[in-house]
């Protein structure tokens, strides 16, 4: 399941953010799906990360990205998983170039399982 989900969020990003993570890692802890990304930023990105008004803009864009790609990746985590996904919780490193999203379901689930 884990892997599963981590090809779906490595498919999202390419195709939905344009370019794919060099590294993802997906846990299913009890009733929350934990995903880390690292190397996600585009080398446009990394410039503007340079600077303190370049990282808020990185952060707002890829904010402003997921919110319009949240309910795809909510249906292809969910089908995976086979629960309801309450939220999720994003956020980015924009120095670091990782990312992380916590996806709360509406049940404890059994990796492995559906």
């Amino acid at each position: 399941m884990e892997n599963s989900i981590r090809n779906a969020i490595i498919k999202f990003e390419q195709e939905f953010m344009g370019r794919g993570p060099d590294e993802v890692k997906a846990f299913v802890v009890r009733d929350l799906v934990v995903v880390r990304l690292k190397g996600v930023l585009t080398p446009a990105e990394r410039q503007l990360a340079k600077t303190a008004d370049g990282v808020e803009m990185v952060k707002r864009l890829r904010q402003a990205l997921i919110a319009q790609g949240r309910d795809k990746l909510c249906e292809q985590v969910s089908a995976i998983t086979g629960a309801r996904i309450l939220t999720v919780f994003t956020d980015i490193d924009a120095q670091l170039g990782e990312k992380v999203f916590v996806f709360t379901m509406d049940r404890e689930i059994q990796p492995g399982s559906r």
